[in-house]
């Protein structure tokens, strides 16, 4: 997420948060039954128009196999979905099944407003994945498509600069910096070994191997001010080598839309992106590129504590009158052949197994190199990432900020550490 959109996340969710909190009393979201034993259930969720269409089709494919049940779809565009939530929320009129994102699931479940989905079938799911789903141990929501962090490749940059990736397989952080740095030095000016390597993804990968994590199940930080200096050291450490582009590059970068930013416009030999970004991405910069693994502190990608994350969940309104029906839809969506073939990969790898292998076929190269990375790193995951508690993106955005901080030199990794760690403790309360 850019610096700019991270902004505005973060006054969405505390808008979100304080509307959320209203005293929740009053009649459910749902209409009663239709005197012919017609269930009918909103649905809503985020996204473009090619989303909107597939997920019709989603409905109607659901709909022919249970006649009695009936869905109403209920979208938009990301910008607003989130305020509209809130305030169907506060008002007792929440839609029946939820389209959620990880970094509202540990508000809404907290606030009693998510239904247990303790009907849907998830014995197809990784653990991983499916723990992905859980607050305080309880299943509030289901994966709607699997993602991983990765490192995607130019290989006509690398060619061009003379330089042979390590295998993915074993190589370090030190190796990256040192294989983005001779990527830098063997190439035009303007062309950068590796885009910043930032961002809540990255930074959690690295507390992980070295023993930590970015947060923990109970909402708090991982890791202490002298892991952070850590990081941020590795950060100078890029900096002084030449391995990514001067700061104000990297800010430059941050704030334009994916198809603008360096690897898409054949700048940087390696950057950082979640694997379901691998088509956007190629079709931007017009050729082929790979995929490969994130570094490890030890060379060893069983011990690299990767991890999958949701591209985005099914949730449902606890105060829906239809639970049953709702958990119904909810376990087409997740375990149903038919499904997987209609969503394919737009909302990220299917997380049933089954589903994954069966739509394989049907996609395209790029999302087709998307699934088989996510099967072959299934048995390197580390533990599942707990949900961000309340305030986590303000504390991501300000370890962002104050790692430019450190590339643009005006702060020591210490003393980068220290103010963030200030702010970051303030915003999560």
């Amino acid at each position: 997420m850019s610096i700019r959109a991270t902004k505005k996340f973060a006054l969405k969710a505390a808008a979100a948060t304080a509307v959320i909190a209203i005293t929740m009393t009053g009649c459910g979201s749902s209409p009663q039954s239709a005197p012919d034993g017609t269930v009918t259930l909103r649905f809503s969720w985020w996204g473009s128009d090619v989303r909107h269409k597939m997920t019709q089709k989603l409905i109607d494919a659901f709909e022919a196999r249970n006649p009695t049940i009936k869905v109403k779809g209920e979208y938009g565009d990301w910008s607003g979905y989130w305020d509209k939530l809130a305030t169907q929320v506060a008002s007792q009129d929440a839609p029946d099944i939820i389209q959620m994102d990880a970094a509202y699931l540990g508000e809404y479940a907290e606030r009693g407003a998510l239904l247990e989905l303790k009907d849907v079938d998830l014995g197809k799911f990784d653990a991983a994945v499916a723990d992905a789903g859980k607050v305080e141990g309880k299943q509030y929501a289901v994966t709607a498509g699997v993602n991983a962090q990765v490192v995607l490749a130019n290989p006509s940059l690398l060619s061009a600069s003379g330089v042979t990736l390590p295998d993915d397989k074993t190589w370090t952080w030190d190796e990256y910096n040192k294989t983005a740095a001779a990527i830098t030095e063997g190439s035009k000016s303007g062309v950068y070994g590796s885009g910043a390597v930032s961002g809540d993804a990255p930074m959690n990968l690295w507390f992980r191997q070295h023993g930590k994590s970015l947060f923990t199940s109970d909402g708090k930080f991982g890791f202490d001010e002298g892991d952070l200096t850590g990081w941020y050291e590795y950060q100078a450490e890029l900096r002084d080598s030449k391995a990514v582009p001067p700061a104000s590059v990297m800010t430059e970068d941050a704030t334009a839309s994916v198809d603008q930013q360096g690897l898409a416009t054949n700048r940087f030999g390696l950057a950082w992106y979640w694997s379901n970004q691998l088509s956007a991405l190629t079709k931007a910069s017009g050729q082929p590129l790979e995929i490969h693994r994130p570094p490890s502190t030890d060379g060893s990608a069983a011990s690299a504590k990767q991890f999958y994350k949701s591209s985005q969940f099914w949730s449902a309104s606890s105060r829906t009158k239809h639970p049953a029906e709702v958990q119904k839809f909810i376990e087409f969506l997740a375990n149903n052949v038919e499904a997987g073939e209609v969503a394919l990969a737009d909302r990220g790898i299917p997380g049933n197994s089954e589903v994954r292998a069966a739509v394989l076929p049907k996609l395209t190269p790029e999302d087709a190199a998307t699934a088989k990375f996510i099967d072959e790193i299934s048995s390197e995951l580390g533990d599942a990432v707990p949900v961000p508690p309340a305030g986590s993106s303000s504390a991501v955005e300000a370890f962002g900020r104050y790692g430019l901080e450190v590339h643009f030199n005006r702060m020591s990794p210490a003393e980068a550490a220290k103010k963030a760690m200030d702010e970051a403790k303030s915003a999560l309360g």
